[in-house]
C-alpha cells in the first residue's frame, strides 16, 4: 500500500473537496506525460495501473516481441523476451513495468506540475459550484478591506467584491465586520470564482426574514411584495395560509424581537409591515400606512388610483421628499395620486366615474405610481410648511405600526 499517497489523498479529498477519483485520475495522465518526457518518443503504448483502494501504482510498457529491433521502445527481441517468460513467440505483446524513480529531475517537475495543475483546476471548480448553488442568496463574509471605493467581503474559501453602487449611501465598514450581504452572481473565471454581492437589494430584505421568521421559511407565511430604499425604508406586504396566523405579528415577533433583529442587521433602516389584500383599495390603505386613508378610488383600466386622506394627513402620507407614496407605489404597482380632502373637493367631478355599481369594491386592479409632482403650487407650498412636524409625526406613527 502507498501510505502517504494514500494520506494526501485523503486529505486534499476532506479539507478541499477534491474526489480521490479526480486525482488518481490526474496522478495517471502525469505518469504517462512523465513517460513520453523521459524516453522521448510521442508513443501511445505506457499504461498505468492504480489500485483506488491502496493507491497502488505501477507504469508499464507495451512491446512487442521481433526478430531485429529497430525501437527500442516498441519493440524487444524474442532472446530478451524468452528471458521473461520462455512462452513467448514472435509478433506476441508483453508488458514491461517501468520504473518511475528513473526519471529525471525535469521529468519529475513537468508530472509535478500537471498534478499541481489538475488541483487548482478541481479547486476552482469546487469553490464556483459551492457558491453558485448560493446565487440568489443571503450570506454571512467578513469586510478584508476597501479596494478604492468597492469592498473585499470573505466569504470563507473565497473573497467576495462589494461594489459602491451596490453599498448602501453613507454606510461604513471596518475591518473584520461581520455582515449579510445578497449574492447577485457568480462568474467562473480562470483565477477562480468571481462573486458580485449586494446590500440594497430589496431580496436581501426578504432572504433575512426568511431566515429569521419560521412561518416564513416554511411558507405559512408568504412575502407578497417589497418595495426598498435602501438605508432608509422598506415596506413589505404579507399574506398567511393558515387563518390562525396572524402575518403581520409572525413577522415583527415577540416584543419586536425578529423584526428587530433585521433592522440592526440593516443598520437601523426602518421596516413597514403590512397585510396583503386582493382588494386593491385596501391595499393600498395599507401601504399608506402610517397615514390615515378617507377613502381610495381606483380605475381598473387605467390602472391609476386616487387617494384621499385629511388635510393635516397630506404631508405624512406622501413623506419626506415622498417617499412613504413612492413606496407605497412600488409595494402595491398602483399609480397612486394623493389628494387631501379639501384638495379633492374643490375638484369639479373628482369622484365620478368609481364605483359606480357595487360589483366595482370586489375587483382587483394593478396600477403604478404617480408622486406629489400632480400637486399645485399652493399645495406645495403646503407641504413645504408641514415638513418640519412632518418627521415628528412620521416616527410616532411608525413605531407604533411596527410595534
Amino acid at each position: 500500500m502507498n501510505t502517504e499517497l494514500k494520506m494526501a489523498l485523503d486529505i486534499l479529498e476532506k479539507e478541499k473537496d477534491i474526489s480521490k477519483d479526480v486525482m488518481l485520475d490526474a496522478i495517471e495522465n502525469s505518469l504517462i506525460t512523465a513517460c513520453k518526457g523521459h524516453f522521448g518518443k510521442d508513443t501511445d503504448n505506457f499504461r498505468v495501473s492504480i489500485d483506488r483502494e491502496t493507491c497502488e501504482f505501477h507504469v508499464y510498457v507495451e512491446k512487442k516481441v521481433v526478430e531485429e529491433v529497430e525501437n527500442d521502445v516498441t519493440e524487444i527481441s524474442l532472446a530478451a523476451a524468452k528471458l521473461i517468460d520462455s512462452r513467448y513467440e514472435l509478433d506476441d505483446i508483453i508488458q514491461e513495468e517501468v520504473k518511475s524513480k528513473e526519471f529525471g529531475r525535469i521529468t519529475t517537475q513537468n508530472a509535478r506540475n500537471v498534478i499541481l495543475q489538475k488541483i487548482r483546476e478541481e479547486e476552482r471548480k469546487v469553490l464556483f459550484n459551492q457558491y453558485y448553488g448560493k446565487e440568489k442568496d443571503v450570506v454571512t463574509g467578513v469586510v478584508q478591506r476597501y479596494i478604492g471605493k468597492n469592498v473585499s467581503v470573505n466569504l470563507g474559501k473565497v473573497d467576495a467584491i462589494l461594489n459602491e453602487n451596490e453599498m448602501v449611501k453613507n454606510e461604513v465598514f471596518t475591518p473584520t465586520e461581520r455582515i449579510k450581504v445578497y449574492i447577485l452572481e457568480v462568474k467562473d473565471t480562470t483565477k477562480g470564482p468571481r462573486i458580485l454581492v449586494s446590500r440594497t437589494h430589496p431580496e436581501l430584505v426578504k432572504r433575512l426574514f426568511e431566515s429569521e421568521v419560521t412561518e416564513v421559511r416554511d411558507g405559512t407565511v408568504e412575502i407578497k411584495s417589497i418595495a426598498r430604499e435602501a438605508g432608509a425604508r422598506t415596506k413589505i406586504a404579507v399574506w398567511s395560509n393558515d387563518p390562525d396566523v396572524d402575518p403581520v405579528g409572525a413577522c415583527v415577533g415577540l416584543n419586536g424581537a425578529r423584526v428587530n433583529a433585521i433592522v440592526n442587521e440593516l443598520k437601523g433602516e426602518k421596516i413597514d409591515i403590512i397585510n396583503w389584500n386582493e382588494n386593491p383599495a385596501l391595499l393600498i390603505e395599507n401601504a399608506l400606512s402610517p397615514a390615515k386613508v378617507v377613502v381610495v378610488l381606483a380605475d381598473p383600466e387605467e390602472k391609476t388610483a386616487k387617494v384621499v386622506v385629511p388635510d393635516y394627513q397630506l404631508s405624512l402620507a406622501i413623506g419626506k421628499e415622498g417617499q412613504n407614496a413612492r413606496l407605497a407605489a412600488r409595494l402595491t404597482g398602483f399609480k397612486i395620486d394623493i389628494k387631501s380632502e379639501s384638495q379633492a373637493n374643490a375638484i369639479e367631478g373628482f369622484y365620478e366615474g368609481f364605483y359606480d355599481d357595487e360589483e366595482d369594491e370586489e375587483e382587483t386592479y394593478e396600477v403604478e405610481y404617480e408622486n406629489s409632482e400632480n400637486l399645485g403650487e399652493e399645495d406645495k407650498d403646503d407641504e413645504a410648511e408641514e415638513d418640519a412636524e412632518v418627521d415628528e409625526v412620521y416616527e410616532d406613527e411608525d413605531q407604533e405600526v411596527t410595534e
